[in-house]
């Protein structure tokens, strides 16, 4: 199989299933940006981390790519005209939980926040607060697809909630480096 197609030479792709799209269409925006995300996260493992954070990265990378999968396909095909699920994986709310579990977990060995921080530390620490803005614009053109289309809540929430983590990760990374939050006080 070759890499290259030729079929988007014309400005326009194919979604899951044939239905075709141009490239700029709000469906492509929006996975596209969970792929920008999820390579952007790729970058953030190939910095020393502890193996825990590592693993956690490596299982939201697959969630993420589910995640794209999902929005690659239109919402009139997501569902088998049996009820079933086109696709193998969709993310659940126990996905989120785990999220969740994670967020917890680290933030509990993190000093307790008193006001906001200034994205940075150590360049693994920047790159997480750089995976979280991206993370925040996917999320911000999922909701717009959903504004158009049919989208699962779960996507979104999960989303959100991987802004969270990633938000966490950077501070864990940067204490874990000896950085210290840098707080953003108001008028100074």
């Amino acid at each position: 199989m070759k890499i290259y197609t030729k079929t988007g030479d014309k400005g326009t792709t194919s979604l899951y299933g044939g239905t075709k799209v141009n490239k700029d269409h709000i469906r492509i925006e929006s996975y596209g940006t969970v792929d920008e995300l999820n390579s952007y996260i790729g970058l953030i493992r190939s910095y020393p981390l502890d193996s825990i954070l590592y693993d956690q990265l490596i299982s939201i990378q697959k969630d993420l790519f589910n995640i794209g999968a999902e929005l690659a396909t239109p919402s009139d095909k997501v569902m088998l005209a049996n009820g079933q699920p086109r696709l193998k994986v969709m993310i659940d709310e126990s996905a989120i939980e785990t999220m969740e579990h994670w967020i917890d977990a680290i933030d509990a060995e993190l000093e307790v926040m008193t006001h906001f921080i200034l994205p940075g530390g150590n360049q693994a620490s920047s790159h997480a607060h750089v995976a979280r803005c991206i993370c925040r614009r996917a999320e911000r053109l999922i909701v717009a697809l959903g504004h158009e289309e049919t989208v699962r809540p779960e996507i979104a929430k999960y989303v959100n909630r991987l802004s969270d983590y990633l938000f966490t990760i950077a501070r864990k990374i940067a204490k874990d480096n000896a950085h210290e939050d840098i707080k953003w006080i108001p008028g100074e």
